[in-house]
């Protein structure tokens, strides 16, 4: 494959901030305390395949906040599975987010490089007596792990002496053992609610041949080992991953107070970002190249970076996306049309206009005897209008007076024009050329159209027509090529690969099902499961009509422009030679995007019809918030209140979908406009919307304020504030007086704690007996129920301390 546009963008202070959340604030107060000197943070690929859109907001979140701060940023190949990983992927994925523009320097790291120092670390933990060989199989493991509501059960081979497991571990190494006859588990805690830590597995036998190490390795690290170490070894003080990490962080924190890192990375979860009518699973990506269903991973229609590459759109395109997706701690989809629309508005003042007709019908100007040179414009008054410095720029990047930006285009007797924009049987309403109808030929004149020829099947074959002059009427205006000196092309139009918004649905047949968690990458959620069989049902929504091909005309001035040219066909969208199949003998354009959103309408109204059922409508406010696309331009009054709403700290996202929306709007004028204003209308863009604009809210906006309050000050969790939030919606009470009410905030005092600790023992006398008996593994269980009875509000140290008391008593 050929990468085009391979020189990277300067990115650096060019490119878009972040909008201030909450992890940005957690640096902030880090920085001041002088709890690190710098913000290094790390963008972690697995090289299993190619950068892909599911990757923008992670590593431009990695990069732009390491940058905001002054910081290092490093991009760390996760290249422990030797399945999977190859070099291919590895330099794709780094050449890839080059494009994008994130500059590592010398701070390119593999995982791969540190197999050694991660063995001597497993190694120090089995000494240490926290980590054990462990030799049942896998389903016998998943069988003692238990499950939420029953403690794990230990291991037959959890008690081996450190020196027998150091044994058994070195022997694995040796390559003694057959594939998963052992494997190395930390020794934590079988009784903790959190899953995670009942004895995760560290290291496994795998044998195969690793693209770096070669045949060296015979076991492998687990990506929960080694993923905190190596973020130690870089010294990465903020840790960025997405919420299905959040249980996964008990890992990483107990590996660094066993492991004696100081100073220690902290890991912070944010919500996790899917993008409608986009797969970004590796495997299933892989699936669509190996089965033909695209043409490889650059295809424009697949979401990597590659494919978007050769596409034709602009890393600054891909960057303003970024930015347009706020930081929060809640899971959202985004609608594509977000990203499409930044593709466009990158492409409104970057595409010069030109015209190509796609699907030629023959036009005769019988009264033109000459042939004609034109001079039109390359760009429209609006953009001449909002250039800020006055000039436009030539296809070779020139600025220039708007009088300069012009090319010559030929005007011949025989033209070509669309052949939809010609109907002998025009419906009602038709503005196009008709029978004895007028038409205005962009930028050339008007012309009548006399009479026309069609073939043995009806079809219209040509059009002979008369050039009028300027005093004549006209009702639309038409694009045009001339037929004699116009350039052959072969046009790509490309559009969305999947036709509905979640591919990866249950159900084929059942478009509005509710989306299964779709796999994400390491860097989202953690490695994919090979194991796993591969569901293959969304090879089912696939949209037939995502390629069409057609053959036609471009007109002759793009013939000496430079090829990485991005064009505007009038009236036709966005376009630019493909840069692996073009050539100067024949011209391949590709369609980067349309001119409008031609889904929207069409979506909205297959996915809510005007009765649908009330069931089908409840259904569709409990999905997950999902961010919609703005508008292509807003109203200047929308557009003033998008600056007064980002002013007051609300991501621009969310500040366009309240601009918008008159019903969200009108509630968020009665919020305070203080420092909880931003939560306040985060709350209204995303959870209150439903209701609002179905009427249903009855809480009011001013009474949100201090429960924002509460929740920025950590008085309440986030869960209770959504509680709270949803009962006040309902209710109309004020959600700090039900916090009040209800003691839901700060912690237990010590009588609510006790008294919490003897009905959780009183409730299950069997376990404290086993407990006292010596099973101490079950303090975890207590500990959850504990937890679970005071409605999440024990803190934790005090609770251990108070549990292990009345265990022991």
């Amino acid at each position: 494959m050929t990468a085009p546009d391979s020189t990277p963008p300067a990115a650096g202070d060019r490119a878009p901030r972040v909008a201030p959340n909450f992890i940005t604030e957690i640096i902030e107060r880090d920085l001041q305390s002088g709890k690190y000197p710098q913000v290094v943070t790390r963008f972690p690929p697995e090289p299993s395949g190619y950068a892909h859109l599911g990757h923008i907001f992670a590593s431009f979140l990695d990069f732009q906040t390491a940058a905001q701060y002054g910081g290092r940023y490093h991009l760390r190949m996760d290249d422990t599975n030797p399945d999977l990983a190859t070099q291919e992927y590895a330099d794709a994925i780094a050449d890839d987010l080059r494009w994008l523009g994130w500059d590592w320097g010398e701070h390119l790291y593999y995982a791969s490089d540190h197999f050694e120092q991660y063995y001597a670390y497993a190694e120090q933990l089995v000494k240490q007596g926290d980590a054990y060989v462990d030799s049942v199989t896998g389903d016998e493991m998943a069988r003692l792990r238990g499950d939420a509501r029953t403690p794990g059960t230990p291991s037959p081979y959890r008690d081996r002496t450190p020196e027998e497991n150091l044994d058994l571990l070195r022997r694995m190494r040796a390559g003694e053992f057959a594939d998963g006859a052992h494997v190395l588990r930390a020794k934590i805690d079988l009784g903790s609610p959190n899953m995670k830590l009942r004895d995760p597995v560290l290291y496994r036998i795998l044998r195969g041949h690793h693209y770096r190490a070669g045949d060296a390795w015979c076991i492998y690290p687990m990506y929960d080992f080694q993923h905190p170490i190596q973020d130690a070894l870089e010294g990465v003080t903020h840790s960025m991953c997405s919420l299905e990490f959040v249980d996964n962080r008990a890992i990483y924190d107990w590996l660094m107070e066993k492991l004696g890192f100081s100073p220690r990375p902290h890991q912070y979860e944010f919500g996790r970002r899917g993008l409608e009518y986009t797969i970004t699973s590796k495997r299933k990506l892989r699936r669509l190249v190996e089965a033909g269903a695209v043409n490889g991973w650059d295809d424009p229609r697949m979401p990597t970076l590659r494919a978007q590459r050769r596409l034709g759109v602009t890393p600054e395109a891909v960057r303003a996306f970024a930015a347009q997706i706020g930081v929060s701690r809640t899971n959202r989809t985004v609608d594509l049309s977000v990203y499409e629309n930044a593709v466009r508005s990158d492409l409104n003042h970057r595409a010069p206009r030109v015209m190509a007709v796609l699907d030629p019908l023959p036009v005769t100007l019988e009264n033109l005897t000459e042939a004609q040179t034109l001079s039109l414009p390359y760009w429209p008054f609006d953009v001449v209008r909002d250039s800020p410095d006055g000039l436009v720029a030539l296809p070779d990047g020139e600025r220039v007076a708007p009088e300069v930006a012009v090319r010559d285009v030929p005007l011949t007797r025989e033209l070509v024009i669309e052949r939809d924009d010609f109907n002998p049987e025009p419906p009602r309403g038709f503005k196009r050329l008709t029978p004895g109808g007028t038409v205005r030929l962009r930028g050339a004149g008007i012309i009548r159209a006399d009479r026309f020829d069609v073939d043995d099947s009806g079809q219209v074959t040509r059009v002979y027509a008369t050039l009028l002059g300027e005093d004549a009427k006209a009702g639309g205006v038409i694009h045009w090529v001339s037929a004699e000196q116009g350039v052959p092309a072969e046009f790509r139009l490309y559009d969305r690969l999947f036709r509905v918004p979640n591919p990866e649905a249950a159900n084929p047949e059942d478009t509005q099902a509710e989306p299964i968690a779709p796999d994400f990458d390491p860097e989202e959620i953690g490695h994919e499961d090979e194991t796993k069989p591969l569901d293959a049902g969304f090879m089912a929504f696939l949209n037939p009509t995502s390629l069409r091909v057609t053959r036609g005309l471009v007109e002759p001035s793009v013939t000496r422009d430079p090829a990485g040219t991005r064009y505007q066909f009038e009236r036709q969208g966005y376009f630019w030679r493909d840069p692996v199949d073009s050539r100067e003998d024949a011209l391949v354009f590709g369609r980067i995007i349309t001119l409008k959103d031609a889904w929207a309408k069409a979506t909205q109204k297959a996915e809510m019809p005007a009765k649908a059922p009330k069931a089908a409508k409840a259904q569709a406010r409990k999905t997950e918030p999902t961010e919609k696309a703005a508008p292509a331009t807003l109203t200047p009054e929308q557009e003033a209140e998008v600056t007064r709403l980002t002013a007051l700290g609300v991501p621009d996202a969310e500040a366009r979908t309240l601009a918008r929306d008159a019903a969200l709007l009108t509630f968020l004028s009665g919020a305070t406009p203080d420092g909880t204003f931003a939560q306040v209308a985060s709350w209204t863009a995303n959870d209150l919307a439903p209701g609002l604009r179905a009427g249903e809210v009855r809480v009011a906006a001013a009474d949100l304020a201090p429960l924002a309050a509460l929740l920025s000050d950590k008085k309440v969790t986030t869960r209770v504030a959504r509680d709270v939030l949803t009962r006040a919606a309902q209710t109309g009470e004020a959600p700090a007086a039900m916090v009040e009410r209800e003691n839901l905030a700060g912690g237990l005092s010590d009588d609510a704690l006790n008294a919490a600790i003897a009905q959780v023992m009183a409730d299950h006398t069997d376990k404290v007996d086993a407990y006292r008996a010596g099973k101490t593994a079950l303090l975890g269980f207590f500990t959850g129920q504990v937890m679970r009875l005071s409605g999440g509000k024990a803190d934790p140290a005090t609770l251990n301390a108070a549990l292990q008391a009345a265990l022991n008593g």
